[in-house]
């Protein structure tokens, strides 16, 4: 098969390199920035795009993110592959800040008293979505053995987290995306034009060498 990998890499390595890529963050960073500056477009559809991407990994829809991002840039007439790169602003080092705002964010919003002294490592964010997929998982598979199924746990954890979290990411996501939109344009059209500056002065250059002579004709042997 093209493109598959020769050698398979185990499950504890894919999960290594999720958390941590190799080459590091840094890296993979500068990798995004690259891709990134070289689009094809005007500055401000690729920035659109960097607006829809970064915004998303505000939502709690975690796993649906590329598909909302490229919702979002093609509703906003933006450029579909930077929302995706751009998803990479949510990444394992700022999904905890990201999620910890966007739900006090909520909360605050709401009006829904927190009481951090109640809470233990059981009540932390992650915790909580983790057991909601695994309640979720648990329904669905009632459906195909009979058992009953139990909802009062997604209840809960829509009323008390999923549906803050949804709210209260909208202002820090729009912020964001905003600071990251107007950052990104500026940079990409210098980028742009610097890179427009050194393909015309390569044509120059091909147009002012003089051409090779070719062997005059009927020289050689007969």
């Amino acid at each position: 098969m093209v493109f598959k990998r020769r050698d398979r890499r185990p499950w504890w390595r894919i999960v290594v390199d999720v958390v941590y890529p190799k080459g590091g963050w840094k890296r993979a960073f500068y990798y995004v920035q690259h891709r990134l500056h070289r689009l094809p477009g005007s500055p401000e559809r690729i920035g659109r795009g960097i607006w829809a991407g970064v915004f998303t990994t505000f939502t709690p829809f975690y796993g649906l993110h590329f598909v909302i991002a490229a919702l979002l840039a093609k509703i906003f007439r933006g450029n579909i592959f930077a929302a995706l790169l751009a998803t990479f602003f949510g990444n394992p080092l700022t999904y905890v800040p990201i999620g910890v705002v966007s739900l006090k964010t909520g909360q605050w919003i709401l009006g829904i008293r927190h009481h951090p002294a109640e809470e233990g490592p059981e009540t932390t964010l992650g915790h909580r979505f983790v057991e909601a997929g695994g309640d979720l998982w648990n329904n669905f598979y009632a459906l195909f053995t009979g058992q009953p199924a139990d909802w009062h746990g997604l209840i809960g954890f829509y009323d008390q987290v999923f549906f803050p979290y949804m709210i209260g990411g909208i202002l820090p996501g729009i912020v964001a995306a905003s600071v990251c939109y107007y950052l990104s344009v500026p940079l990409i059209r210098a980028y742009q034009n610097r890179r427009q500056g050194a393909i015309q002065k390569g044509i120059g250059r091909l147009k002012k060498t003089p051409p090779r002579k070719g062997r005059p004709r009927g020289s050689g042997a007969d």
